[in-house]
Parts: structure tokens; C-alpha cells; sequence
């Protein structure tokens, strides 16, 4: 097991083949379960969100669920096009997800090493709380953000669903969407290049010398004007806005 978690191009597969796993059987719930979209939605991310967390522990190691934050949103939004068609409004959703998820992945892929990586607060938590890690593992590294990844993904989720008229003030709230991916991808390009070439202990070059933290900033922005696209296109719904609020 230790030979094969050592390797980084068989972890990479591993990886892929369990998401792939994941995400089928996700999809095959969602077609299954009679339920209202958004409740069926979420029970299918939960089973999906399940099945990362087995592998997790087959492989003891929680970082195998990090790539669900970015792949998922790209997964959903691209189901729904393909099962709704692709509008002169659900366009602005679908490039916007699919330009925040790619980015995300891609910087999660450039860090991945092999599946002997571990983020270093899952190993911190295993530590100090050996006892109740799995409890840990399951609620606080998987459970909890795919909730908040569902809750962010709610306002594009109505929008495919209810298909409403367009607005022009969903141009505008794209455009700030893409000045949020925009804004990670330049700060993560600086991150890098400080780490390789590290002569400080924080970085205060590039957007870093005017945020603490640029590629956060880029992720409330993303999440925000997703949500604000709903709000334009749809009229009401107001309190989808909740997902952006908790993420």
C-alpha cells in the first residue's frame, strides 16, 4: 500500500477513479430519487460526498476529499446543461463554475504530491483527538463543506431549473465573477512563485501587498455574484444568498 501511495501518478489515478465512482452513483441517485430538485440534489451529494469519505479511510488520509470543493460545482453545473440545454442565461453559470472549478482543480493538482500527503490540520486534528478523528473526519473535513459547496450551488441549481427570462444585470454580475476568478488565479500564480523562491516569511508582493488574502477574496466575489445571477434572473428567491453568507 505504501509503494502504490508513494507513486503520484497512481495516486492521481486512484484519485480519479474514485471521484469517478462517486460521481456515477451520485448521478444515478439523482435520477432516481422522486423527490423536489433541490432536495434531490442534495441527498445525492451527501451519497457522493459518502463514498469520498470511504475511500478516505481506506487510504487513511482526508485530503482525498480536497478536490471535491472544485470538481462537484463543474459536475453539476455541466449535468444540468446537458439536461436543460444551455440559455442565453444558464451560459453566464455554466463558464463561470466551469472557469472557478478548472482553476481550483488545476492549483489542487500542481500541490498534489502522492496520496502519502496529508493537509496538515487533518493530521494536527488525528493527533490530538485519535479518539474521535473518524467522527471529525466525516462531519468537520467532508460533511460540513459539502454543505456549504451545496448551499453556494443553490441559486445556479433554481436558475437551470425554473429557466427565467433573461436580464442585463446578469452581464454585470458575470463580469465580477470573472474578475473573482481572475483575482485567484493571479494570486495563486504569486503564491507559487513565493514558495519556490521563499526570501520572507509572508508574501507582500503582487495582489498580496494589498490583501491579506487575494484568493479568498476571489472566492467570496465567485460565490457572491453567483448568487447575485440568481437573484437577477430569477426576481426573488432572496434568501439564496444564505450559501454565499456561509461560505
Amino acid at each position: 500500500m505504501n509503494t502504490i501511495k508513494n507513486n503520484r501518478l497512481i495516486s492521481f489515478i486512484i484519485i480519479f477513479i474514485v471521484y469517478v465512482i462517486a460521481i456515477t452513483v451520485g448521478i444515478i441517485s439523482y435520477e432516481f430519487i422522486k423527490l423536489d430538485f433541490w432536495l434531490r440534489l442534495l441527498i445525492s451529494d451527501l451519497i457522493a460526498t459518502i463514498i469520498t469519505f470511504t475511500f478516505s479511510m481506506v487510504f487513511n488520509n482526508s485530503s482525498v476529499y480536497d478536490p471535491y470543493w472544485s470538481v462537484i460545482p463543474v459536475v453539476v453545473v455541466s449535468c444540468y446543461s446537458i439536461k436543460f440545454g444551455v440559455s442565453n442565461i444558464t451560459i453566464f453559470f455554466l463558464i463561470a463554475i466551469i472557469l472557478w472549478g478548472t482553476r481550483l482543480t488545476i492549483n489542487w493538482a500542481y500541490t498534489f504530491t502522492n496520496l502519502k500527503h496529508e493537509d496538515w490540520r487533518y493530521i494536527s486534528y488525528k493527533e490530538r483527538f485519535p479518539k474521535i478523528y473518524t467522527l471529525i473526519s466525516f462531519f468537520g473535513i467532508h460533511l460540513f463543506p459539502t454543505i456549504v459547496v451545496y448551499l453556494c450551488m443553490l441559486p445556479m441549481v433554481f436558475v437551470f431549473n425554473k429557466n427565467p427570462e433573461f436580464s442585463y444585470l446578469i452581464i454585470i454580475g458575470f463580469v465580477i465573477s470573472v474578475l473573482g476568478f481572475l483575482l485567484q488565479l493571479v494570486s495563486d500564480i504569486e503564491m507559487h512563485k513565493f514558495r519556490k523562491h521563499r526570501n520572507s516569511v509572508f508574501i507582500r508582493n503582487g495582489l498580496w501587498k494589498y490583501s491579506r488574502h487575494p484568493n479568498y477574496l476571489g472566492e467570496i466575489l465567485m460565490w457572491w455574484n453567483i448568487a447575485a445571477l440568481s437573484i437577477f434572473a430569477l426576481g426573488e428567491n432572496y434568501w439564496l444568498v444564505f450559501g454565499a453568507l456561509v461560505n
